[in-house]
Parts: structure tokens; C-alpha cells; sequence
């Protein structure tokens, strides 16, 4: 991709500054109905609101900051992602995410969210730098072969674009109400705030979520502010001007290490609080921290198919290897709704899941055979994504390396598990393992310790 002097979108994207502006763009994005329909039935984002923040940031870095061969793939990747997400939302409107004219929106929202970044930030494109960045900005989105005319073919003809899709397509959703109202005064704390527990951060979050909103509020184009009947009020106007103007006075006199962000930079987070001995409390915490991947209190098809796109992504798997990954956790999914779904109503409460594993462990000598190893072989299966029997640890921690997890704590439940220390699970260790995970009744067990120590 060719450098231009001066500013560069591409570098700008990267930039810290860009997370004052990350809200704003997700509310756009998800002011799209058929967005917000695909967030409604496929997204983790309200159990994992930071992971979707990280994704949708990482994913455009990704698409303007590789080489060619790496662009191809992170392109190849979404595409796969997205032709999944279709069906017909709660409204009964159809909706495809492979919709052209979605694509191309949510692709530009990623421009205009940098040139929004500058803007408030005091150091706007001057008319140059704009055609600069926005031709570096067409060249990469080029890959995608959208139809002629979806992109605009210049930056002069974005303020009109925008103005009609405002007017055309946006509406208040559900899903960006929810991200400005309620998302954020129930969301679990990004890790560079774990420190504060549980009680700092709820009296925190009340303070982040009216800061969040108000900063959003004040920064959504006009056009968008005036389509949900939102009030850009002097208290928000003030926060946005002390934010962006501080930052965008700051930021550039820091060194390019600290300035900007690498695509692939990953950050660990704090130890997650132990757990009191016992089954129960180890398969709350399983329901919770791996297969409620929606946050809503329930497992669902939705669920395992949210896994599977995680396990897909982080891996970079090809077209078959994602294939394999989507059928096993399918199926395992089938195999926790036969088994749990008491009520036929087609998903999996917390107490339905606890209960069954329990009673199915202690009163049917049949469960494991029956329920419990025909889902863990599906699990294991999906995991082992490069089909070669074994797990590495990449493969484990796609799977069980939730936000909640500390990278050691996981580390150390990949060893115990890997019985004879060849640096690989084989099917038998992970059976074994994860078996003891759901039956053991104390915590002295390997298998108890697969998701980090209890």
C-alpha cells in the first residue's frame, strides 16, 4: 500500500485516539437495521462489549495496515464471518450482512470516525491531507469488489452520502439504544479495571456510562443526532471539547511506541476471583464464562455459533478448517439442548444447565456416555482446528481463553491437563480432564483447573 506524505489514514486508525471515538462509531454502525439485527441474533457484544470494541477496531487496522497477502486474508476472513449472518429479526424484515450498501456503511464509518477523530481532536485534514487519506482508504476497501457507485468515488461526496443513508436507512435500532442507554451501566469491566473488584467497579461504571453516553451524544453527526431526537446538551459539548482537545494536543507529542498501536497488539487481563470449592460453582462459572457467550442468561444455538466465529477468528482458519470448526460446535450445541432443554422452548437456562449436569452425574450412570462425551468429543473436535489430534495450546486458549481468564491461570490448566508434559492435549487427556472438570467433587482434580485455577 503506498505512503503519502504527511498525514495517513492508515496510521491515524492506529492511533490511541481513536478509542474516544469507538462508541461513536459502533452507535452508527448499529443504527443500521440489518447491523443491528445481525447483533441482535449472532453478536457477543452485550456480554463482551470491550471484545467488540477490540474487533471492530483490530479488524480495520488489519484491513489498512497489512500487505497485500495479509489483506487478502483478513478480507477472506470477514467474508466467511458475514455469510452467516442472515436471517429475519425480531421485526420480521429479512436481513443479510453480505447487503452491499450495509458493507459499504460500515466500511466508511471507520473513515469518517478517523476524520471525526481529527477533527475534534483540533488538527482537522486540510483539503489535501482529506484527498490523500480518503484515496489510501478506497484502495484498501478496494478488495472488497462492492458495486459501482456503493463507495463514493470522492471525499467531496461523503457529506451527501451520509446525509442520505441518515435520512434513508438509520434508524434508533434496538441495538443502538441499547449501547447509548443500557450497555454500558451493566457491562463487565475492560481489564485495565479489573483492580477495582466488583463493588469499585459498579459505583465506577455509573460514571462511565453517563460519560460514555453524553461523549457519543455530542459527537454523532447532526443529521444522526436529529434522527433519534437526541440533544447534544452544553454539559456534553463541554466534556467532548475537554476530551478530544486534550488528547489531540497530547497524543502527537508522544513517541511512536506509545502513540500508536500495533494490529496485533493483545493485552492480558487481571486474575479473575477464585471460585469456592464444589461442582456447582465450577459449572456456573463454566456457563458463564464459556458458553453464555450472548450475556442474556441462556444458552442458545446462537451461543455456540458465537464460539465457533471466536475460535474461527483468532485462528485465521481457511474456509474448510472454519467448516469443521461451525458443524462440531453445531453439534454440540445439539447435544446440550436434547439433553437440557427441559421445557422445549430452544435454549438452556443457568439453573437448566446446573441442574441437569448435576442430577444426569448423580443419578444416571448413562449421562457421560449419553450427554456429557459425545459434546466434549464435539468440543474437542472444534478445537482442533488443524485436525492433527492433538490440542496446542493457540487452539486451547481460542476456545477456553475468555476475556475473564488470565493468560497464566490458563497456561497452568493446559498443563495440568497435558498429563504426560509433551506440550499437547491428546482426545483421551482432554476427555479425561474435562470429564473431571464436571464430575469432581473436589478441586484437587486436573481436569477442575481448565479454566485456570478455581
Amino acid at each position: 500500500m503506498a505512503e503519502h506524505g504527511g498525514a495517513s489514514f492508515r496510521r491515524d486508525l492506529s492511533e490511541w485516539r481513536i478509542v474516544l471515538v469507538a462508541w461513536r462509531l459502533l452507535v452508527l454502525q448499529a443504527a443500521d437495521p440489518v447491523v443491528s439485527a445481525g447483533m441482535a441474533e449472532h453478536s457477543t457484544y452485550r456480554a463482551h462489549p470491550w471484545r467488540r470494541v477490540e474487533h471492530t477496531l483490530g479488524s480495520g487496522r488489519r484491513l489498512f495496515y497489512q500487505d497485500a497477502e495479509a489483506l487478502r486474508r483478513e478480507v477472506a476472513r470477514l467474508e466467511r464471518a458475514h455469510k452467516r449472518i442472515r436471517g429475519t429479526g425480531p421485526d420480521g424484515r429479512p436481513y443479510d450482512a453480505g447487503d452491499a450498501a450495509t458493507r459499504a456503511w460500515v466500511l466508511l464509518t471507520l473513515f469518517e470516525g478517523v476524520v471525526a477523530m481529527r477533527r475534534l481532536g483540533g488538527d482537522r485534514y486540510d483539503a489535501g491531507e482529506l484527498a490523500r487519506a480518503y484515496a489510501e482508504f478506497r484502495e484498501a476497501v478496494a478488495v472488497f469488489d462492492l458495486p459501482k457507485g456503493e463507495i463514493p468515488e470522492t471525499v467531496g461526496e461523503l457529506p451527501a452520502y451520509f446525509a442520505r443513508y441518515a435520512r434513508e436507512r438509520l434508524e434508533h435500532t434496538e441495538a443502538a439504544r441499547h449501547l447509548l442507554d443500557d450497555l454500558l451501566r451493566e457491562a463487565p469491566a475492560p481489564r485495565r479495571l479489573r483492580f477495582l473488584g466488583d463493588a469499585g467497579w459498579r459505583v465506577v461504571r455509573v460514571v462511565v456510562a453517563r460519560a460514555i453516553r453524553e461523549l457519543t451524544v455530542a459527537d454523532l453527526p447532526p443529521a444522526v443526532r436529529e434522527r433519534f431526537g437526541l440533544v447534544r446538551t452544553r454539559r456534553a459539548a463541554l466534556l467532548s471539547a475537554v476530551l478530544h482537545r486534550g488528547a489531540g494536543a497530547v497524543v502527537p507529542l508522544l513517541p511512536d511506541r506509545l502513540r500508536y498501536r500495533s494490529p496485533e497488539e493483545h493485552r492480558a487481563p487481571k486474575r479473575h476471583r477464585p471460585h469456592r470449592d464444589g461442582r456447582g460453582p465450577r459449572l456456573d462459572r463454566f456457563f458463564h464464562e464459556v458458553l453464555d457467550q450472548t450475556g442474556d442468561g441462556f444458552i442458545t444455538a446462537h451461543d455456540l455459533r458465537a464460539m465457533a466465529h471466536n475460535v474461527c477468528w483468532q485462528l485465521e482458519l481457511d474456509e474448510a478448517g472454519e467448516a469443521r470448526v461451525y458443524e462440531a460446535f453445531d453439534s454440540w450445541w445439539e447435544q446440550l439442548r436434547a439433553v437440557m432443554d427441559a421445557n422445549g422452548d430452544g435454549k438452556v437456562s443457568r439453573e437448566e444447565f446446573v441442574a441437569a449436569t448435576l442430577a444426569g452425574l448423580d443419578r444416571d450412570e448413562a449421562y457421560l456416555e449419553r450427554g456429557l462425551l459425545p459434546a466434549l468429543r464435539a468440543v474437542f473436535t472444534a478445537a482442533d482446528t488443524d485436525g492433527s489430534g492433538f490440542l496446542e495450546f493457540d487452539e486451547y486458549r481460542a476456545v477456553f481463553g475468555g476475556p475473564r481468564v488470565h493468560p497464566a491461570e490458563l497456561s497452568h490448566g493446559f498443563r495440568r491437563l497435558d498429563a504426560d508434559g509433551d506440550g499437547r492435549i491428546t482426545r483421551e487427556e482432554f476427555l479425561a480432564g474435562f470429564t473431571g472438570f464436571f464430575t469432581a467433587r473436589a478441586d484437587s482434580v486436573p481436569g477442575t483447573e481448565l479454566l485456570g485455577r478455581p
